[in-house]
């Protein structure tokens, strides 16, 4: 089943360990605080208690969406590069 985790975590290595964790369930990042791919219901249950290990005590808002094949297709993105290429500094 597709899956969408999002979270806002203040600290930075707390984040970085998030991001880890859903890096090594296979989870693709959409965004900078956002990933989805797939997982069962029993990796669903693990990462979020590996969330949870890694969060500790730390400030963390971390919500994991399951997205049934229906919802997953009727999503909408949109996805452009700038025209104009990186801007200059």
């Amino acid at each position: 089943m597709q899956c969408l985790v999002i979270y806002d975590i203040p600290h930075d290595g707390t984040r970085q360990k998030v991001a880890d964790a859903c890096l090594d369930y296979g989870l693709q990042r959409l965004q900078y605080s956002a990933f989805v791919g797939n997982l069962s219901r029993a990796h669903q249950r693990a990462l979020f208690q590996e969330i949870a290990r890694r969060v500790k005590r730390r400030a963390a808002n971390v919500q994991l969406f399951p997205l049934d094949e229906q919802s997953w297709e009727g999503r909408r993105v949109l996805e452009q590069e700038d025209p104009d290429g990186p801007a200059d500094d």
